[in-house]
This record gives structure tokens, sequence and C-alpha cells, in this order.
């Protein structure tokens, strides 16, 4: 296994364990809870590893969380459709600002109206339609994405980004 890869699993590793840790950390927004955590991560990783890997840890951390117990089945479709459209569009655009939305769009449009699927026929819930869970979403992750902006930009100003990418085989 190359160098790199190994450094990606570890970083992935340490995004999972933070995602699972901090799972328990929540913003009051209204009546709604903010879970920002993982929408965080999905940017993270989009901008320092790549696509493969940022899906690869939102199913890794939604896996842990539903053994746990401390997680639902909707987490899968929520995080997995978020951390690949942002990743893709990273991939394809390197622009940060379209990076951003597509996560919001990705979580809280995409992943929010795959979960009616899921919360009907694999949850049970009758009362779930298509956009149920699309605002809860679009909360939570708007909230992660703000954060991760903020935290982008801080590594991209102290040149921490650039030497994070060099160390794990810039995924430019």
């Amino acid at each position: 296994m190359r160098k790199e890869n190994i450094r990606k699993l570890v970083v992935s590793a340490m995004f999972v364990a933070l995602i699972v840790v901090l799972s328990g950390f929540y913003i009051p927004v209204g009546a709604s809870k903010c879970f920002p955590v993982q929408h965080m991560v999905n940017v993270l990783s989009a901008v320092i590893l790549g696509p493969g890997w940022g899906v690869a840890i939102a199913f890794c951390a939604s896996l842990i969380r539903n053994l746990m117990g401390t997680g639902t089945l909707l987490a899968f479709p929520g995080s997995m459709v978020g951390a690949l459209c942002c990743g893709l569009m990273y991939h394809y655009t390197k622009k940060l600002i379209p990076t951003y939305i597509s996560e919001v769009v990705g979580t809280g449009v995409l992943g929010g109206m795959l979960c009616f699927p899921v919360a009907k026929f694999i949850m049970g819930n009758a009362q779930a339609a298509v956009f149920t869970y699309v605002v809860p979403f679009l909360i939570s992750t708007v909230g992660g994405t703000v954060i991760a902006a903020i935290l982008v930009g801080i590594l991209a100003r102290t040149k921490a980004l650039n030497y994070m990418r060099s160390q794990l085989g810039d995924n430019r």
C-alpha cells in the first residue's frame, strides 16, 4: 500500500472517530437540533481526501453510530449523498463555494428526500413524506457547512491545507 493511502486511511479513521465522539453535540435551532459535525467532516474530507474517501467516512460513521444506538438509518442517505456531492464538486471544480453549496443541496435536499423510502419502507414510518426530512437536514447541514468553511479558511490562510494535501498525495 502506498504511503499516501496509509495516511489517507489514518486521517479517515480520525474523521470517523471525530464524528462518532461528537455525535452528541448539537446546536438547538428553534424546534430542530443541528448536528453539524458530520457535515463539517463531509466538506473537510472533500477538500482534503476526495469523494470516495468522504463517502466511506460517512458510511463508517453512520454504521458505527447505528451499532451504538446513537444514530438512525436516516444517517446513511443524508451523510453519504452529501459527502458524494461535495466531494465530486470539489474534485471537478476545485472551488470552495460550489463545494459548500453542494454539501447543503446534497445532504439537505437530495439526502433528505432519499430518507423518505428508508423511513417509510424500512423503518415503518407511515407518516413520512418525500419532503419530511428536508428542512431538518437543511438546518443541520447549513450549520456544519458554515463551521467547515471557517475551518477551511483558517487552514488555507495558515498554509496547513496545502501541507496536508502534499502529505496525502494532493487530491487536486
